[in-house]
């Protein structure tokens, strides 16, 4: 179990500011002239909340959840304007659509770091924290950490699971060489030092224990010249990454993840490519011409209409604060930008998509993997290695399959 405390406490915790009152019978009657000050009777003075140290927590907590709001939507507090997204039920919704896009993409697993037998995982940047609620379900004998700048995950959930505030620009304060696995996900344009974040998490990583990172493009592209330099989409994508390097965090991680993790020591970095149509444009006669998983042209339609949904509704979360407050721009000429990426999406015409990154490497260290190289013996479900390791298969999500898309 982390050593690492969340220093937020729900205000609806029953054991949150409590008073313990002795019975009536055993109540003695004093008027409140006849009462001395002393730490007794300041206990249970109403001004100090029953507890003091209740009374800072709930400063902590209020100070917390007391949102930001611009625009017409609501931002974290706790390190205000350090993440471009808002943190209300809008963006949460589309946070869980994207959980689905990456199960679709990853054909229902939770990761593809090759883990045996994990004790403790980190999610940087949890969000809703609905992988780290999975993984918990997956590895009941894991204890998985899930960070974030808001508290806006479910108040029940396994009891091997866990959530903090956190800001991962700042020192992290795990144990060293403590996770088994550190899952990341969609932090772009929110890292101000990669290469700083990827030192910390393998200094923290267990040896022979995994980081993975999964990322996606912001620029959408086609392999058929539909997209070209003159095309909105080109545009899009050159406003959110110039945005980034003004905002001082960058949008291409996605394509610099695997050079970023070598060059801090991991090991048998393995990077994997997809692709995300914008819309269901992909047919038999129309589809993507390598790096997408080798998907079917209807997994690759359907991704695309969750990403036109995910897009369409979610542009303005995406881009409202980087534009107006970043780049400056007036509320109306941003509701501008953003209605010609909604325009835009809606064309079947052009083959664009967007490209998404799997890469995860390993810390140098003593290991068993998972992988299907590893000479086994079948034993029910799970399989032996030659050393008797148990080797478990790798958990999918408890989705149904026909929630995973169609083959």
């Amino acid at each position: 179990m982390s050593s690492h405390q969340s220093p937020f406490t729900h205000p609806n915790d029953s054991s949150y500011g409590s008073l313990q009152t002795p019975d009536d019978s055993e109540q003695a009657v004093v008027s409140e002239e006849d009462q001395e000050p002393g730490p007794e009777n300041a206990d249970t003075d109403s001004t100090f909340g029953g507890s003091l140290l209740g009374c800072d927590t709930d400063t902590l907590a209020s100070y917390i959840t007391d949102y930001k709001y611009e625009n017409g939507r609501q931002y974290h507090s706790y390190r205000d304007g350090e993440y471009w997204g808002p943190n209300d039920e809008h963006a949460n919704e589309l946070q869980d659509l994207a959980h689905h896009m990456y199960l679709m993409t990853l054909e229902g697993r939770l990761h593809h770091a090759p883990i045996v037998n994990p004790h403790n995982i980190l999610d940087v940047g949890t969000g809703t924290g609905i992988w780290a609620i999975e993984m918990a379900d997956a590895y009941p004998s894991a204890y998985v950490v899930g960070t974030d700048l808001s508290p806006t995950q479910p108040l029940f959930v396994p009891p091997n699971c866990a959530f903090e505030i956190e800001d991962c620009n700042m020192e992290w304060t795990y144990p060293k060489n403590h996770f088994d696995l550190i899952h990341i996900r969609e932090l772009f344009g929110c890292v101000v030092d990669w290469d700083d974040f990827f030192q910390q998490a393998f200094t923290h990583t267990k040896p022979g224990g995994y980081v993975e990172i999964l990322e996606h493009a912001v620029t959408p592209v086609s392999d058929d010249d539909t997209v070209d330099a003159n095309h909105f989409f080109t545009k899009w994508g050159e406003t959110v990454i110039g945005l980034g390097e003004k905002f001082g965090k960058s949008f291409t991680i996605w394509e610099e993840s695997k050079a970023r993790m070598e060059q801090a020591g991991f090991v048998d970095v393995v990077e994997k490519r997809y692709k995300w149509p914008m819309n269901g444009w992909p047919s038999p006669q129309h589809r993507t011409h390598g790096d997408d998983g080798g998907k079917s042209w209807k997994r690759l339609r359907e991704l695309g209409v969750w990403n036109q949904l995910r897009l369409y509704d979610g542009v303005e979360g995406f881009m409202i604060r980087l534009l107006t407050t970043v780049g400056g721009w007036s509320y109306e000429a941003a509701q501008l930008f953003l209605a010609e990426m909604r325009i835009n999406l809606k064309d079947f015409n052009t083959h664009a998509y967007l490209g998404v990154t799997v890469v995860y490497g390993r810390k140098p260290g003593l290991s068993r993997t998972a992988s299907t190289e590893t000479s086994s013996t079948e034993t029910g479900s799970t399989k032996t290695d030659s050393s008797g390791f148990t080797v478990h298969p790798m958990p999918k999500s408890n989705f149904p399959g026909s929630y995973r898309g169609m083959t």
